[in-house]
């Protein structure tokens, strides 16, 4: 069993930042993966980025490379999504995910943890 812990949600200008951070608690494996997931009202839940638990490969959606970064804090146990340059349409609820193997990151089948969302508003 594996629980997520989510913050650093809120309200940001266009062009502003926001940073939220995911704290796992249980038992985790060298090939676990942690990733973000978004869903805005009326949409489905869709992959922004993921990292491996060794921190050295990571993934992002199209969307949202070059504005946001995915890091790890080892010593920390600590996951984080630096959202830089946001944008309206980054408005959604942020979940965090945490799953294992192979394959695709933006698999949302592949996670089998999940976090209890934080929002995200940013206004233009």
């Amino acid at each position: 069993q594996v629980l997520l812990g989510e913050s650093g949600g809120g309200l940001a200008q266009a062009g502003g930042s926001l940073r939220l951070s995911c704290a796992p608690s249980g038992i985790m494996f060298s090939d676990s993966i942690m990733a973000w997931f978004r869903q805005a009202p009326g949409k489905e839940r869709e992959f922004v980025a993921a990292i491996s638990w060794s921190g050295l490969n990571t993934d992002y959606a199209d969307s949202v490379k070059g504005r946001f970064t995915i890091s790890k804090d080892n010593a920390k146990i600590t996951v984080y999504l630096q959202m830089n340059n946001l944008k309206p349409g980054d408005t959604a609820v942020y979940y965090c995910a945490a799953g294992r193997g192979r394959g695709s990151y933006s698999y949302v089948g592949r996670y089998n943890y999940w976090g209890q969302g934080t929002q995200v508003t940013v206004s233009s």
